[in-house]
């Protein structure tokens, strides 16, 4: 499911249907505030949450990857816990790259057990209880902000620049899952992740609204000896914002026949797969992907379709290291 564009309409230009819709976001927050409420569990290492505010994705993996690398460096031991989303296993289970597939406990899980020990947990607590039995010295809690089993160090809320909180309203009548003053209120840090047109708009736009200390950064491909100027591609990408990824492409130098956009998360099936390499052998060009959706193909197609790989560059770290100070990490 696509979010709709009223969403992302500017705040003070929403539109009729966000209007009509208001009074469904108004329960859907109350619903959130009331999950909130519930006591979490008191992990005994320090649990550092990234979440957002808003539905669909925001740049959280390369967030959760940048911090395993920074924790690292520290001298930490880092366990990531999810929940696994798209996976069938409820866990609490390790995630196992040669064993487990992105079906059984989701793609975000499997490309980040390539950095780290991840555990999938439905029950979070559960999840969090495991990872500190198995040795953690930090834990990281991918996507649990507005979920309350377990009580964080801190919170990391990230946002992605350009589409910011969208037109400031709760779903059904916005992207948010939960008022923008209510979620910070719970926060410690925002990063927000675009290039400069983009930061430079989330500050004109919510600087307002937001007055935690501020981390930016961008997604920037690595070449890893590959160079995509002039090289003809046909893209397909199942992430929340697959316009993004072809644009990166593009902006990358390659000659991009057309991009496929799926549904976040959905399923690469042999028919779908089948269709997009006939397509791309009649244009003459090359399949290629997103690394989320690369932990989705099945075995024999890994070898057939590329796969574009960024990573977060944190533009200052120090905001972030104050906190990891504080909590002696």
């Amino acid at each position: 499911m696509r979010a709709p564009r009223f969403w992302w309409r500017a705040p003070d230009r929403p539109g009729l249907l966000p209007r009509l819709l208001a009074p469904l976001g108004w329960l859907y927050a109350a619903a959130t505030a009331r999950r909130l409420r519930q006591p979490g569990y008191a992990p005994r290492v320090a649990v550092i949450c990234v979440g957002n505010l808003t539905a669909g994705g925001a740049g959280k993996t390369p967030t959760v990857i940048a911090l395993i690398d920074r924790l690292s460096l520290r001298g930490h031991k880092v366990h990531v816990v999810s929940r696994g989303y798209g996976g069938s296993l409820e866990g609490p289970v390790r995630v196992e790259a040669a064993r487990n597939t992105a079906a059984e406990v989701g793609d975000e899980p499997l490309l980040l057990s390539a950095f780290a020990p991840v555990w999938v947990a439905r029950d979070r607590a559960a999840g969090v209880r495991t990872a500190e039995a198995a040795g953690a010295q930090v834990i990281l809690m991918d996507d649990g902000f507005q979920n309350p089993s377990v009580k964080p160090a801190f919170s990391l809320v990230v946002v992605d620049a350009a589409k910011g909180f969208g037109n400031a309203r709760c779903i059904p009548a916005g992207p948010l899952r939960e008022p923008v003053a209510a979620g910070l209120a719970r926060a410690n840090l925002v990063l927000t992740i675009g290039d400069a047109a983009a930061q430079a708009q989330f500050g004109a736009t919510w600087d307002r609204a937001v007055t935690l200390p501020r981390l930016t950064g961008a997604l920037l491909p690595l070449k890893m000896g590959l160079d995509w100027k002039g090289e003809r591609l046909l893209a397909f990408a199942g992430i929340a914002d697959p316009a993004r990824f072809f644009a990166t492409l593009r902006a990358e130098g390659a000659d991009l026949v057309r991009g496929e956009a799926l549904s976040d998360h959905e399923i690469l099936s042999e028919t779908l797969l089948r269709r997009l390499e006939a397509e791309a052998a009649a244009a003459g060009a090359q399949l290629v992907t997103t690394e989320k959706d690369a932990a989705r193909l099945p075995a024999h197609w890994r070898s057939k379709v590329l796969t574009l790989v960024v990573r977060l560059r944190i533009d200052d770290w120090s905001a972030l290291d104050a906190h990891l100070d504080r909590l002696g990490l």
